[in-house]
């Protein structure tokens, strides 16, 4: 499995914008660019597929930019990549021109790592990434004096 620029940057993009969930502040594409060193035309772009997911919401006006549609715990890293991810799991194609083998390529080693895969990004939610990026920052902030 490989992901793009384009899933790396929505799960970085949501984890920041989780962070800052608990103000239940609209926050700027501008200001997420800024943040994650994250150019605003490419963010515009994963913003858009997020959007159409119904991940989301744009507020326009002042004061507006994009809000998450659910609460982040709701959100699982599986549902963010399938939002931004053309081919995510794309089905393994034949390894060789006998059926057999294939077969048991298929059932035995293929089939089994999209299921772990599958399960495992179903079991993380943005709002533990936001947790733990939180714990992380907090932990980052000690001054040590000698």
């Amino acid at each position: 499995m490989k992901i793009s620029s384009k899933g790396r940057y929505a799960l970085a993009a949501l984890t920041y914008m989780a962070q800052l969930n608990a103000h239940h502040e609209c926050i700027t594409i501008i200001r997420i660019s800024e943040k994650l060193g994250i150019s605003k035309i490419y963010l515009e772009q994963v913003f858009s597929l997020l959007k159409r997911a119904g991940l989301v919401h744009s507020i326009k006006g002042a004061g507006g930019g994009y809000e998450l549609a659910s609460p982040p715990e709701l959100i699982t890293v599986n549902t963010i990549l399938q939002a931004v991810e053309t081919s995510l799991f794309e089905h393994t194609k034949p390894s060789s021109s006998d059926p057999i083998t294939d077969k048991v390529l298929m059932d035995l080693v293929w089939n089994k790592i999209d299921q772990v895969l599958l399960t495992q990004l179903e079991s993380i939610t943005l709002g533990q990434l936001a947790r733990e990026a939180t714990r992380y920052a907090d932990n980052s902030n000690y001054m040590f004096y000698i």
